[in-house]
Formats: structure tokens, C-alpha cells, sequence
């Protein structure tokens, strides 16, 4: 129950919800254009790491996409069955891995960052350049506050 003289909070004032449903809904936009290259949103993250920095550990690509080291596995495993990474012994230390992109997803990079522009450009359609830039340094701002 509320506090007296405290009003529930309405989800349409709620940033976490209004940011949730957002994202929920890029989310689908993007499942929606990525599928039929056999890509799902779930391994998209990481597909933008590898396109960055490809060689790298589970843990590294773990600290640059923010997700704990269970769901990498499993989301690695996947994208190794679906022939978008593969994994080679680290020579600085065999008991690691080191991941990389296949060339099938070197392939996929201009469609899949195409399909994110588009998700984008939808988003904010009706936005000025300006707008959009503030409504970036907003979340990014957002973000960090909350890392910390």
C-alpha cells in the first residue's frame, strides 16, 4: 500500500518501464529483420563486440556486452551451432579460448547493421539530429550513473 499523501506511480511515468517497453519493442523490430539471416537479438550484442574486437576471451566479450559468464556460454554455444563463431585455444594460456567470428558473419555484418540503422531510424523517427543526440547522451548518462 502507498504511503498517504503519496500517489502510485503510473507506468507511463515509470523510466524504467517506458525504457523497458522500448527496448522490448527494438528488440522485436530488429528479431523481425535479422531472422532470416538466421541471427537472433539475443546474439546480437555479441556479434557488435566480435565486429569491434574479434580473438578475445568469454570474459572479455562478457565485460564488453555486460552479461554474466552462464548466458555467454550458452549464447556461444549457440552461435557456434549456427556458424557465426569459433572458438581456438588461446596461446598465452590453453586452458582459454579465444572467440572469433566465422567468415559467415563477417558476411552478415552489412545486413545486420543495416537492420539496427533501420530499428534506429524508426525509433526516432520524427526527431531532429539534435533530439536524438540529447535523447543518446540521456540514456548513456542514465547508464553510467548507474554502473557506478
Amino acid at each position: 500500500m502507498e504511503p498517504i499523501g503519496r500517489s502510485p506511480m503510473e507506468r507511463g511515468e515509470s523510466l524504467g518501464y517506458v525504457v523497458n517497453h522500448l527496448a522490448r519493442l527494438m528488440e522485436q523490430a530488429l528479431r523481425d529483420r535479422i531472422a532470416p539471416h538466421g541471427v537472433v537479438p539475443g546474439q546480437f550484442a555479441q556479434l557488435l563486440a566480435l565486429y569491434e574486437e574479434e580473438g578475445i576471451t568469454q570474459q572479455q566479450l562478457c565485460a564488453k556486452v555486460r552479461i554474466d559468464q552462464s548466458t555467454m556460454a550458452h549464447t556461444l554455444k549457440r552461435m557456434e551451432r549456427d556458424g557465426l563463431v569459433r572458438r581456438t585455444a588461446d596461446p598465452a594460456d590453453g586452458r582459454r579460448a579465444l572467440i572469433h567470428l566465422t567468415d559467415r558473419a563477417r558476411r552478415l555484418r552489412p545486413e545486420l547493421t543495416a537492420a539496427a540503422r533501420e530499428v534506429n531510424a524508426l525509433a526516432t523517427a520524427g526527431l531532429s539530429d539534435s533530439d536524438r543526440e540529447v535523447f543518446l547522451r540521456m540514456i548513456r548518462h542514465a547508464i553510467v550513473t548507474l554502473e557506478r
